[in-house]
């Protein structure tokens, strides 16, 4: 079972701190630049790159038809991640469901991409990507799972993506890596929200938050 440990108190004050702020701000959304997950509001978008230099960093792996996926398939366009694994017995199937539930909102938007990285790269091969979304009816065009050398995909999800937050920043691929964080990245590889992807409520606040990056295009 999928530990849990990272899901408690702070990822539940970060969520209604943020439900504040976005009310008193005109559903602007933060920008985050550590993996302490502060979130940062910029005034004047001229501003950001100064202010926000943290991106996520290149990539290249497989997904489950046997195609390259790079950051040259994210550029200019909104994407969610996650990370999971296809033996995983109750949390992954979960946060799969989950997912789905942003790729039925938004039926093959060319401007959003899901990526779900496999946190077991080692047992889950193309093959076993492609029998998982057909288990799970994944039929998005635009919702790859990716496959690769452990050590890129740990690193991406911990330096790029801030995925167990300040635990897991100066771990390496030694270590497992395990977490339940969605990340929503905005159309310049910055992240702009994180959310439980075991909860069902919180996928409301995803689908809300990815349409008003769609609304106003940054």
């Amino acid at each position: 079972m999928w530990p849990t440990v990272f899901f408690g108190s702070k990822l539940l004050a970060i969520a209604v701190f943020l439900l504040g702020c976005q009310h008193e701000t005109g559903q602007r959304l933060p920008y985050y630049n550590t993996p302490d997950f502060t979130p940062v509001f910029i005034e004047s978008e001229t501003e950001v790159a100064g202010k926000i230099p943290h991106t996520i960093g290149d990539f290249s792996f497989k997904d489950q038809h046997g195609k390259t996926v790079s950051q040259k398939d994210i550029e200019g366009k909104i994407h969610v991640a996650d990370f999971f694994f296809t033996s995983c017995g109750i949390i992954c199937p979960r946060m799969t469901k989950h997912l789905k539930l942003i790729e039925k909102a938004f039926p093959n938007d060319p401007h959003l991409v899901l990526l779900s990285y496999s946190v077991t790269p080692w047992i889950d091969s193309v093959a076993r990507l492609k029998k998982y979304s057909l288990t799970n009816g994944i039929q998005s065009k635009n919702w790859h799972l990716l496959t690769g050398r452990k050590s890129e995909i740990y690193q991406l999800a911990r330096q790029s993506y801030f995925a167990e937050e300040e635990l897991g920043f100066n771990k390496d691929s030694t270590e497992f890596l395990h977490t339940e964080h969605f990340l929503l990245v905005d159309q310049h590889k910055r992240i702009r929200g994180i959310y439980n992807g075991t909860l069902e409520l919180e996928m409301e606040q995803l689908i809300a938050d990815i349409k008003t990056l769609r609304q106003k295009p940054e």
